[in-house]
């Protein structure tokens, strides 16, 4: 199977490297092709541009969204790795979907009717955040979150989630934590993932 991976975190070190590593040795040990786009290592440029507004619309894209795009194509299954800042998707992810999920590409309208254009791709997104599962459970924000990525981005564009894991406390992370983490994420793509 065809894996893209599209990965956000600046940190060489962090949780959410430790888990895309995972993610990776996982599907290498089970012989599938995989392609990872870290953001911040190809230094991809999130602003969505008025040349960028005014190609989409007639079907042109930049070089850099072209290439992504292919990437995207080229897929199976796509996984989305990235923190939670300020309840949402970090500038960098943000400005990957305003540009690479582009009209045309990954949706358009039929005579008025939204149509995803990403259909037959599935998708897992991979996220941590700092505040605890009840907390967001308390403030409604964990059914937010599902609301404005899930149905907002992915859904919208076609791709059948398969599954959408939250890390929670990522900053007061133990070794107990991250290996159970690191256990789900294996039988994820053991399963489910690999046998969709």
């Amino acid at each position: 199977m065809r894996h893209l991976i599209i990965y956000a975190h600046p940190n060489e070190n962090s949780l959410n490297r430790n888990l895309l590593n995972t993610v990776v040795e996982t599907l290498q040990s089970q012989n599938h092709e995989i392609v990872v786009r870290d953001l911040y290592a190809i230094g991809f440029d999130p602003v969505l541009s008025l040349a960028d507004m005014q190609g989409q619309r007639m079907g042109k894209v930049s070089d850099d969204v072209h290439t992504e795009q292919e990437y995207i194509s080229w897929a199976e299954q796509i996984t989305f790795i990235y923190p939670i800042w300020w309840t949402g998707l970090p500038a960098i992810m943000k400005g990957y979907i305003d540009r690479v999920f582009s009209y045309g590409f990954a949706y358009r309208y039929d005579q008025g009717i939204q149509k995803g254009l990403l259909k037959g791709k599935t998708t897992v997104i991979i996220n941590t955040h700092g505040k605890s599962h009840e907390e967001y459970k308390q403030t409604g924000m964990d059914k937010a979150l599902s609301l404005t990525s899930d149905h907002g981005i992915f859904v919208y564009s076609g791709l059948e989630i398969i599954s959408h894991l939250f890390f929670d406390k990522a900053d007061k992370t133990s070794s107990e934590d991250l290996e159970i983490w690191q256990d789900q994420i294996k039988n994820l793509y053991s399963e489910k993932v690999l046998n969709h």
